[in-house]
């Protein structure tokens, strides 16, 4: 079961997933810093909790540790919706509903990702070589 972040997990792995690179909890709280104030053992427990949870990996760089994403954001959100989507009582009619609260843009984002599934044929992975 996949739980939406919380507001600090989200500002966090948000910073993780841009920068797309290890971080330290330094970096991530000095930028956090130029919006909010907060306390470098508040982020260390924050990034700490997402190891536990399995969103970050890290690796232990002197005293301190270097985090990096397990994940990106596009598999968080697709978990979101699928798990979102599981928990339906009519599965059809969620469906039905979200496609009709999309906007023109990401209904044709929709169209696309459509495309790439049906090119790269049933059972495989996307992006599969050969296709």
């Amino acid at each position: 079961m996949v739980r939406r972040l919380g507001e600090l997990e989200d500002a966090v792995m948000t910073r993780v997933w841009e920068w797309n690179r290890p971080v330290t909890v330094r970096e991530v709280l000095e930028d956090l810093q130029q919006e909010r104030t907060i306390a470098y053992t508040t982020v260390m427990t924050v990034m700490d909790n997402l190891y536990q949870k399995g969103w970050l990996r890290r690796e232990a760089e002197g005293r301190a540790y270097r985090y990096e994403a397990v994940s990106n954001r596009a598999a968080y959100s697709a978990a979101l919706m699928n798990e979102a989507w599981s928990v339906s009582d009519n599965p059809a009619a969620a469906l039905v509903a979200f496609f009709g609260m999309m906007s023109a843009e990401q209904r044709e984002a929709l169209r696309d990702a459509i495309r790439v599934v049906q090119l790269d044929g049933p059972g495989e992975p996307p992006g599969t070589p050969g296709r």
